[in-house]
């Protein structure tokens, strides 16, 4: 059974959940990217240029609108605003990591234009975006289906969606060693930097509750997307998922 959407220990339902994840970005915000980096091993920076590769025809379009979509602290935002030639916006619902994304951009001479705002109801119009990216953030999203076809309604005919988000690897070497790395290791380390041990429980544990990459796949299909497909990186431990919004008839 394909998961409804994300569900924190103790919540029971989608306005609970999603209360627990802002606050728990809220807590861990100050150390987020110390410990991206870290625990990663900088293996991020390469996930991230895949998807800058992915959206790369409509970074060359200097008309084009484009949303960082639960943009974080801001690493891809800056990406993508080094690399456009067109308009990227950041959006979150976490207040304190938009406070960092704004002075990591201004910090890179960049001003980004960021919405504080939640992506199961996003406060734009209808066919307003040529593209949305999305990296590692969706599988922290409420209900996953709500959010693809959110994701429909902003994104102009046509426009792309990419995701980039942790999955699971086939092999069995990797699996077991990425099993071993993500529920020990990760927890253990992640707490005694960040101070929260029930965050760096629930991210790994996030991980394991998500849809592989074909279920995923099957779900932006469903929703209205054509041509979706998805590019395993690091064995599997993450995948690339692009697809188009249908256009009209």
């Amino acid at each position: 059974m394909v998961s409804r959407g994300t569900t924190p220990p103790g919540t029971s339902d989608e306005k609970q959940a999603s209360r627990w994840v802002r606050q728990m970005f809220s807590d861990i915000a100050p150390k987020y990217d110390l410990l991206n980096h870290l625990l990663s091993f900088n293996i991020d920076r390469s996930w991230r240029k895949a998807l800058l590769r992915r959206l790369r025809d409509v970074l060359a379009e200097s008309d084009a609108r484009i949303l960082d979509l639960c943009c974080g602290t801001g690493d891809v935002l800056v990406d993508l605003q080094r690399t456009a030639k067109s308009r990227v916006i950041g959006a979150d619902f976490c207040h304190p990591m938009l406070v960092t994304a704004a002075k990591k951009a201004k910090g890179r001479g960049f001003r980004a234009p960021l919405i504080e705002g939640d992506a199961m109801e996003l406060p734009l119009a209808d066919d307003s975006l040529d593209a949305i990216s999305l990296a590692f953030g969706f599988r922290n999203l409420v209900n996953y289906s709500g959010a693809l076809t959110e994701f429909r309604r902003v994104l102009k005919p046509g426009g792309t969606l990419a995701i980039l988000e942790f999955s699971h690897p086939p092999g069995v070497f990797m699996r077991t060693a990425y099993g071993v790395y993500s529920g020990v290791i990760l927890p253990a380390v992640g707490a005694l930097i960040s101070g929260s041990r029930e965050a760096y429980t629930y991210l790994p544990q996030s991980v394991s509750n998500f849809p592989n990459a074909e279920a995923l796949r099957k779900m932006m299909a469903s929703a209205g997307f054509e041509n979706a497909s998805f590019e395993l990186l690091t064995g599997g431990i993450a995948a690339l998922h692009s697809g188009l919004k249908k256009l009209a008839h």
